[in-house]
Parts: C-alpha cells; structure tokens; sequence
C-alpha cells in the first residue's frame, strides 16, 4: 500500500512540473505578444516622430507617407493581439491534454509566429528601400 501512494505522489509532483513548464512556455508566448504589439506602436508612430525631428532640425527629412506606417502598425498590434488570444487558447488546450495524459504538439502558433516574422521583415526592407 505505502508503494502506490509513493507512486501517485511521484505521479502529481512530475505533473505539477509539466504544468508550471506549460506556464512558463505561455508566458514566454505573451512576453512575444505584448513586444509585437508595442513594436507596431513604435512603427505607426514613427512617421510622426519623423516629421517632428524635420522641424525640430529646420531640415526637410524624406518621410515616407503616414498611411503605410499607420497600417503596418495597425496590422502588428492586432497580430500582437491574436498571438495572445491564440496563446491562451494553446495553454488551456496543452493543460487539458497533460491531465488526460495524451499530449499532442501543436504546430500552429510556431507557425503563424514564423510567418509574422518574415512578412515584418519583408515589408520593413521594401519599406526602408522605397524610404531612400
């Protein structure tokens, strides 16, 4: 008898460290969430800084139109937002899966985050370039 209650402790306690390594891996996923979304602040408001330095300086700078950085960094604070959702919905769906013991990886948030990245680096060097 003492065997299975050793057993089903050691059983709980490599558990519990499965579900705080799934909180920490949602949390990492958050961390990325909220940097998406604060750097997609930073770019729609960067035509505005922009402009403001040209007058500060008295110097004509070459800014690119307002328009493009404004739906780009619309565009990155509503994916910020989606990776959050999407986060959450991973870690619920991962937390379940630990408890019945049938954990399946999942390809999705790696994916898009993989995708988001390259789309913002393409966009920021055909951005840069049209800037010159």
């Amino acid at each position: 008898m003492p065997e299975l209650s050793r057993d089903e402790n050691n059983s709980k306690v490599r558990n519990r460290r499965v579900h705080m390594a799934n909180e920490r891996t949602f949390l990492a996923w958050i961390r990325t969430s909220i940097g998406i979304m604060a750097f997609g602040f930073v770019v729609e408001r960067f035509a505005i800084f922009l402009k403001q330095v040209s007058y500060f300086l008295g110097k004509e700078i070459a800014v690119p139109p307002r328009g493009y950085s404004s739906i780009f960094g619309i565009f990155l604070v509503g994916l910020g937002a989606l990776m959050g959702v999407l986060a959450f919905i991973r870690y619920k769906k991962v937390e379940k899966q630990i408890d019945e013991d049938t954990y399946q990886p999942s390809l999705l948030l790696d994916v898009l985050l993989a995708i988001s990245i390259l789309a913002i680096g393409i966009f920021l060097m055909i951005y840069l370039i049209h800037s010159i």
